[in-house]
């Protein structure tokens, strides 16, 4: 059976075998993502059922949280592809060394960004064009959900820990597990008490009524529950990583480690903060045509995220095989599970965007009861249906390309593709074609961006021998061996 201590023992490995590990790896993964999109769909469709007006609120500041979220999530990032580099090469204490590292550099950055988030709370509805019947409702959501981010950056941070270690199955997990306590928390705080009727009979259910700030709550409280256990398990039950009953070591950063940390993460942050801008910047666009156009632009970004968080699963998969087969200096075995990864990225959801083309009525109607909203929010799924088979290739080669630590050309590409393709022509067609015009200018730029990132996989660029001669902690070590 395939298995990740293969590529660390440098044994040989068949195209089957790395196809069954990739497959191995990836189905966690996958149930991880799928259980956070599953659990925005609950968001959208118990605030949904509110009314349009709380839904827009919801929907206006989706990109923002988008931004602080992807930030703390890509600072950890420098500090787990160090690690699968550290395991791949069997250096079990320096992976811990950096862990203990990341945890403290990590923790301070989410504590600083969350003072940011709640200083611009009051005035940001306002800057994305609110009407102000919805700023009260979308700051308290905001607000809500940036004071959580220390405690969310560390579950970023354990995940990406326990994934590049290999282990899919504990965050898939405590996911699924995350979703359940959502739909518990946010029953009992979104609506008010009232009486529903089952076979006859009426059940009193209890309720708090606190309407959007209710589902920001419920939400925050779930993920700060999976957070917790997250933590625990990487401290102090996985084998390879475990601090717990080991001797204690330096949580002050060092400064090759942080070194090493800001070569990956720093293009990694800035691109995703680019990214986030120009969702923001759609926002905007978006926000002169309505309270529908808005309500329907956020239902349809959470409706199609189930379609392409398949494929951020098996990159993330792609990111933990590379990360690991590169420290063991395997070079040919990296871009191998490149290949593989990416394809079987492109096909699943090739699968998902076919789904979505027929379903798309059906995936609206369950979040929003608002008929101009559900043929509003089909319409525009239908347009981006298309586009999903590239995406699916620009998701995982930089999954994979992250892996080895190349980070700075792939934050440039995507930088280029939404600014000087995405955004110049939303703004074009907004005016004509509404909402369509937006989603199709994001279609066009989707098919763009995943054709120059299989340029790039294709190129054989983004895979270079590391130049050191010894290893240090937070560097790879030199590669010696191309074993398949």
């Amino acid at each position: 059976m395939a298995d990740i201590k293969q590529i660390q023992d440098g044994e040989k490995m068949t195209f089957r075998q790395q196809a069954a590990l990739t497959a191995k790896l990836s189905a966690p993964a996958i149930m991880a993502q799928l259980s956070t999109i599953l659990m925005q769909y609950i968001d959208a469709s118990m605030v949904g059922r509110l009314g349009a007006e709380q839904s827009a609120s919801v929907g206006l500041m989706n990109s923002s949280l988008w931004l602080f979220w992807g930030l703390c999530s890509m600072a950890t990032m420098g500090f787990s592809v160090q690690v699968a580099h550290r395991l791949g090469g069997k250096q079990d204490e320096e992976a811990r060394q950096v862990l203990r590292q990341g945890i403290t550099s990590s923790l301070c950055f989410g504590a600083v960004l969350a003072a940011i988030g709640l200083a611009l709370s009051p005035m940001l509805p306002l800057w994305l064009g609110a009407d102000a019947a919805i700023a009260p409702d979308a700051t308290l959501y905001f607000a809500t959900f940036i004071s959580a981010l220390p405690v969310l950056t560390m579950n970023y941070l354990a995940g990406g820990m326990l994934r590049c270690a290999g282990n899919m199955k504990v965050p898939g997990f405590l996911n699924v597990a995350m979703c359940v306590l959502d739909v518990i928390f946010n029953f009992l705080l979104i609506f008010p008490t009232r009486t529903l009727e089952i076979g006859g009979f009426g059940f009193e259910m209890p309720g708090a009524g606190l309407g959007v700030l209710g589902a920001a709550i419920g939400t925050v409280a779930a993920e700060c529950v999976c957070a917790g256990v997250m933590m625990w398990y990487l401290l102090c039950r996985q084998n390879d990583l475990r601090l717990r009953g080991r001797p204690s070591g330096r949580f002050r950063p060092t400064r090759p480690v942080l070194k090493k940390a800001a070569k990956i993460a720093v293009p990694m942050t800035a691109e995703h903060a680019i990214f986030c801008g120009a969702q923001i910047m759609v926002t905007i666009i978006v926000a002169p045509l309505g309270v529908i156009a808005i309500a329907a632009n956020a239902f349809a970004v959470t409706a199609e995220s189930l379609c392409y968080m398949p494929g951020f699963g098996i990159g993330d998969a792609a990111t933990a095989l590379c990360g690991q087969a590169y420290g063991a200096g395997r070079l040919r075995l990296v871009r191998s599970f490149c290949h593989i990864t990416t394809g079987m990225g492109m096909a699943l959801m090739t699968l998902m965007a076919a789904v979505m083309f027929v379903f798309a009525p059906e995936m609206m109607s369950i979040m929003s009861p608002v008929p101009e909203i559900v043929e509003e929010g089909a319409a525009v799924l239908r347009i981006e249906a298309f586009a999903e088979p590239m995406y699916a290739a620009s998701i995982v080669a930089y999954g994979a390309f992250v892996g080895v630590g190349d980070t700075l050309i792939p934050a440039v590409m995507n930088f280029g593709s939404i600014w000087l393709v995405r955004i110049p022509l939303a703004a074009l067609l907004a005016p004509t074609m509404g909402l369509r015009g937006v989603w199709l200018a994001m279609c066009l730029e989707l098919v763009f961006r995943g054709a120059i990132f299989l340029w790039r996989m294709a190129s054989g660029k983004w895979l270079k021998a590391p130049s050191k001669t010894s290893a240090r902690p937070g560097e790879p070590l030199p590669v010696t061996t191309q074993v398949m």
